[in-house]
């Protein structure tokens, strides 16, 4: 039998230690990317999304992220296209981080895919584990949202500044709170109110 890796143990979503060479290259090779990136200016843009595309495990077209910007590693996670993220994004990626087309974070958004055992003796001895989230299409996520483990955002959804999402959140919803509960969905309505909006915004 062979055994695995505790890279291979931390993105299956077993109890891993954090403490290995092979961590901790990766680990390194993405606080030296992300040195350079939150050290970068506005004339720099260009540079800054060759460290996405070297960051992350996958990127899609139209990347940003405004520094400061801190993640464990980058290569576990995938980003679709057109993903904007404000500034200090925090992204915890010891387990697998997908994140959808079109999606926007306010300030001070938390993907925590890391968790640690809540026996305090097993905790000490350095075991952790991680569980994967994943985000869907035309997401928009409100500033000061924490995101924790094994939880996936359905498509076209909301998310209100300040929540803690815990849980599943289905597809076309506005969801609030702590624990971030579903408010209500997206309906015609709401269409129909944004695009008088627009119209009046080309009428003034």
């Amino acid at each position: 039998m062979t055994m695995r890796s505790q890279k291979e143990k931390m993105l299956a979503g077993d109890l891993y230690i954090a403490h290995d060479p092979e961590l901790k290259k990766d680990f390194l090779k993405a606080k030296k990317l992300l040195k350079e990136f939150n050290q970068s200016d506005e004339e720099q843009v260009p540079r800054r999304t060759e460290i996405l595309q070297d960051l992350f495990k996958e990127v899609g077209e139209k990347p940003y992220i405004t520094p400061p910007f801190y993640t464990d590693y980058g290569c576990n996670t995938t980003i679709g296209k057109n993903f904007y993220a404000n500034y200090d994004l925090i992204l915890l990626d010891i387990a697998p981080v997908k994140i959808g087309d079109n999606v926007m974070f306010g300030p001070r958004v938390g993907v925590y895919t890391a968790g640690h055992p809540i026996d305090p003796v097993i905790r000490t001895e350095g075991y952790e584990y991680g569980k994967p989230i994943e985000i869907g299409n035309n997401v928009w996520i409100g500033g000061n949202v924490v995101i924790n483990p094994n939880v996936k955002i359905g498509n076209n959804v909301v998310i209100g500044s300040g929540s803690i999402v815990t849980k599943d959140i289905p597809d076309n919803v506005v969801a609030v709170g702590n624990p971030c509960k579903v408010l209500r969905k997206i309906n015609d309505e709401d269409k129909k109110y944004w695009e008088l909006e627009k119209q009046r915004y080309f009428e003034n």
